[in-house]
């Protein structure tokens, strides 16, 4: 596994990419692989955006050896915050559909927020769009089979990944991969990704999200998420990245319908698709974040909802600190899962002793994952920054890399900081023993959680 290893495995591995730093990074543009001189040029401007960073110089390189999945220019990358913005922005986009639509789900829920996705889903079959649904057995374990029969009844191509029931598996059988990931992509040029999925959960005044036995009542309590809607040749990355996912667990690939148009620039984003495999020795977004956590000049922000770092992450957190870099994180004050939620505070000590500033969010139910770094250096994604989502999971995460963006992630960031409190190694000190037992009792099953 990954993380189990990680210790010993990281060193090799920088020294791979260190390695490469000296060979150009290529860029693909919406016909293709830019010339050495153009992405050159791309990225002198990009860098001379952001003097001050050596996120250009170091970063890119790396990355480029590791990710897997190109870097590609021309995009438009909107920030989505929480699920009324995303879900307007994704109902819009859907009733646009003319050739297909391809929705992957951790959570799909039977509640006023499914039914109005099944109603946009069921529409854009009857117009002649090819519609492929890929739902997660055990995210949506609560949901009637009744709900996606309708779905299939309707001309709907249905796909259970991974089933909890080892005779309904297509394709192999492990209950513990898991596709956490939440991916829209619309007539192959829209796609939509990030932490949010179809549930409840995420309108305001929601009642659907269950009481937790490890903070103030969290019923009523809408949720606090990040969504990216992209539009341009990132997208194509994105349209293979769910055909792989689907034949992970199908015999048959998706039918597809004009799932590879031609596209054209939409805006001048830099943005690199990063899908995690759990059967993959190395994860590209662990290895990438990691990457980004050492290339830091002057700021690491990061907004999480599940937090159990394992030792190289936590010593990348640690010694970017030590070197001066503003280490700030923001992480939820109560929680839907009690395991992680203490597991995750178990390294708080150890974090805040080394000068690490942690926040914990109010009001809202915290379960964004996002990062921003030297503020031209931003990922969202499915992704938790925890032992599941590097080793087990499938996850997909994207980075942009942009001085522009970076500032509207910043200024996210500091709205969440306003609406957060601040929590100091003396006051951490004082908590209650009943807490540090609770701690100490998830922190042995953490890599399991």
């Amino acid at each position: 596994m990954l993380i189990a290893t990680a210790s010993c495995a990281m060193p090799p591995i920088e020294r791979e990419m260190l390695a490469s730093r000296n060979e150009p990074v290529k860029l693909d543009g919406a016909r293709g692989t830019l010339t050495a001189a153009q992405s050159k040029a791309i990225l002198d401007n990009m860098k001379a955006r952001s003097p001050e960073t050596a996120i250009f110089d170091r970063h890119l390189a790396v990355e480029e050896a590791i990710a897997g999945s190109p870097l590609s220019v021309g995009n438009k990358v909107t920030l989505l915050q929480d699920g009324p913005a995303t879900y307007r922005a994704m109902f819009e986009q859907i009733a646009k559909a003319r050739d297909s639509v391809h929705l992957e789900m951790y959570i799909v829920e039977d509640d006023e927020i499914g039914e109005k996705f099944a109603e946009a889903l069921l529409a854009a079959k009857k117009r002649g769009a090819q519609v492929n649904l890929m739902y997660d057995s055990v995210g949506s374990i609560n949901t009637p089979p009744e709900f996606f029969k309708r779905l299939a009844d309707g001309g709907i191509e249905v796909h259970e990944f991974n089933p909890v029931n080892p005779m309904k598996a297509k394709k192999g059988w492990e209950l513990n991969e898991r596709n956490h990931r939440k991916l829209l992509i619309v007539d192959g040029k829209v796609a939509f990704l990030g932490g949010i999925n179809i549930s409840g959960v995420y309108s305001a005044g929601s009642a659907t999200l269950r009481r937790s036995n490890s903070g103030p009542q969290s019923n009523g309590r809408s949720w606090r998420d990040t969504q990216l809607q992209i539009e341009g040749p990132a997208v194509t990355e994105l349209q293979k990245t769910f055909v792989e996912a689907w034949m992970k667990s199908a015999k048959e690939p998706p039918p597809l319908k004009n799932a590879y148009p031609q596209l054209k620039p939409e805006g001048k984003e830099v943005v690199r698709t990063l899908a995690g495999w759990g059967d993959h020795e190395v994860n590209p977004i662990y290895v990438t974040l990691i990457s980004a956590v050492k290339s830091a000049d002057k700021s690491v922000h990061i907004t999480m909802a599940y937090f159990v770092p394992d030792p190289v992450l936590l010593a990348a957190l640690k010694e970017a600190t030590a070197r001066g870099v503003d280490v700030t994180i923001i992480l939820p004050s109560f929680t839907d899962f009690w395991a992680v939620f203490h597991a995750g505070r178990s390294h708080y000590t150890d974090l805040l002793e080394a000068g690490v500033k942690i926040y914990e969010r109010r009001e809202r139910l915290l379960h964004s994952k996002t990062a921003v770094i030297d503020g031209v250096w931003s990922t969202v994604g499915s992704a938790n920054f925890d032992w599941r989502s590097f080793t087990h999971n499938h996850e997909l995460n994207a980075v942009v890399l942009s001085p522009e963006f970076g500032a509207q992630m910043e200024a996210m960031f500091q709205k969440d900081i306003t609406n957060s409190d601040l929590i100091t190694l003396e006051d951490w000190k004082r908590r209650p023993f009943e807490n540090r037992m609770r701690e100490a009792a998830a922190r042995i099953w953490e890599y399991w959680l």
